[in-house]
């Protein structure tokens, strides 16, 4: 059976999350100014009708196609905030489904470190692919799910406030990010990931 988990727009790239994305991705890298869309279905399999869809409805292009254990993963961008609709209208006509109908997104767990000791910072700075974490920093690190929306809290993060993207996974039972700064500016950026996320509507777990 067919389940659409995750349906996020971002209707606006923001310079370090659209540089992250770029930089981790296996596909068409993304640049800051454009909109994106990521879809996350079950299935895993059925991303590859659906990104066959999405592609042959609008000039879009792919970044991520991906397939886990669980769940499949859709990213596409465009500078056309229309051209990334109509490639999720088709995403939605081909599964059958309603915006609507994806999960809401929930906040599974968020920490706030302050002072981040040099050995953690250190730890973390093995495995991050964005800003080094420096001691001293504060960090928040946030889990997500469905994972998928970890990029729309990332992006709103960085809207809301001076912070550095350190980290951002978004495939996954859970998605993870991981962003430092001043503690204000981190607390700031943390309550505009939250609000977004809350502001999502569709279906309870």
């Amino acid at each position: 059976m067919r389940e659409l988990r995750a349906f996020s727009v971002i209707d606006r790239m923001q310079p370090q999350f659209a540089a992250y994305v770029g930089a981790t991705v296996q596909g068409d890298v993304p640049v800051a100014g454009m909109a994106e869309l990521f879809v996350e279905m079950a299935p895993a399999n059925e991303v590859f009708p659906v990104a066959n869809a999405a592609l042959k409805a609008a000039d879009v292009r792919p970044a991520t196609q991906f397939v886990e254990r669980e769940f499949g993963l859709l990213e596409v961008h465009s500078f056309d905030q229309s051209a990334v609709r109509s490639a999720g209208d088709a995403v939605l006509e081909y599964l059958g489904a309603e915006e609507s109908d994806r999960l809401r997104p929930k906040v599974a767990s968020s920490q706030v470190i302050t002072n981040v000791d040099p050995y953690q910072a250190q730890l973390i700075n093995k495995f991050r692919r964005g800003a080094l974490l420096v001691p001293g920093q504060t960090l928040c690190v946030m889990e997500v799910a469905p994972a998928a929306y970890a990029g729309l809290a990332m992006n709103e993060a960085e809207k809301g406030a001076a912070i550095h993207v350190v980290y951002v996974s978004n495939a996954g039972r859970f998605g993870r990010l991981f962003l430092s700064g001043s503690e204000s500016e981190v607390l700031t950026a943390r309550d505009a990931a939250v609000s977004i996320l809350d502001s999502i509507e569709g279906r309870d777990w």
